[in-house]
């Protein structure tokens, strides 16, 4: 299943720099492994802003809450998530 996953990160301006720094190298490392897994298919950053806009492969909203509930920054994010289906007009058909 196919889902829109949009991430708003909202991390304390009072948190020390030294731990800010770890969450974010262990979030990079976590999100490039579900990557190459093809479980995050796509990652894209929202210009002007500390936000994403991703793309999850997953098997389903189980999975998906799994994967984002791990996240290091999980507990300073806003998120929205959105299911996708595919589009009866679209020419890709892997969807990708």
């Amino acid at each position: 299943m196919l889902f829109k996953v949009e991430m708003k990160v909202n991390i304390p301006h009072d948190m020390p720099a030294e731990v800010v720094a770890d969450i974010k190298a262990r979030e990079k490392a976590y999100a490039q492994d579900l990557q190459q897994q093809g479980k995050w298919r796509h990652l894209w950053r929202v210009a002007g802003s500390y936000a994403n806009v991703s793309i999850f492969d997953v098997a389903d909203n189980a999975e998906l809450q799994d994967l984002i509930s791990n996240l290091p920054l999980f507990p300073y994010m806003d998120i929205t998530v959105a299911p996708l289906c595919r589009h009866p007009s679209s020419i890709h058909e892997d969807d990708r």
